[in-house]
């Protein structure tokens, strides 16, 4: 078994580096959504994303401001972009006042992010290869339980570094 690891902080921003942050701890979980809205709103196949704590975002420079918007299917959400480049850095959700999903392509260093769960796999283009024993939904899922615990179980703590199973565990 291959493992990588991090440690924290680790640092992101937007394009322009007008915005700057640290993520202080491990993500609660990542996915990728693959829903139309995602790949509208990204120009991409899918949106990898981090379900993180909100106080484990600590800002380094600049600030963020919301930008509110609905879905087609009338939910609302809140992107925390840059006002200069207009980056997405992080959404919150009502219904979960602690919690960000965090864009994680804004991370510094984003090689050790790798999604547990696929989202809304009936949207997936055809060409991408979901790995073997990541979890699979149809759309949203009803308990984000899943998610964590799908994550928790990829992540080991060794000698106070995060170690995490990479794409060579699967092989």
């Amino acid at each position: 078994m291959t493992t990588s690891p991090v440690e924290f902080p680790q640092v992101g921003g937007c394009g322009c580096e007008q915005v700057r942050y640290q993520l202080t701890s491990d993500p609660l979980s990542v996915y990728a959504c693959h829903c139309i809205d995602c790949q509208t709103m990204t120009g991409a196949s899918f949106f990898l994303s981090m379900i993180v704590r909100r106080e484990s975002i600590v800002l380094l420079k600049g600030e963020p401001h919301p930008r509110e918007y609905s879905l087609p299917d009338g939910r609302q959400r809140a992107a925390y972009v840059c006002t200069e480049c207009l980056v997405s850095l992080w959404t919150e959700h009502p219904g979960f006042p602690d919690l960000y999903t965090l864009r994680a392509g804004t991370l510094d260093e984003a090689s050790w992010v790798r999604p547990v769960a696929h989202l809304f796999i009936r949207s997936v283009q055809p060409w991408i290869a979901i790995p073997p024993g990541d979890l699979r939904y149809e759309g949203n899922p009803d308990d984000l339980a899943a998610l964590f615990e799908a994550w928790k179980s990829r992540v080991r703590t060794s000698s106070g570094a995060t170690q995490r199973s990479g794409p060579a565990d699967s092989a």
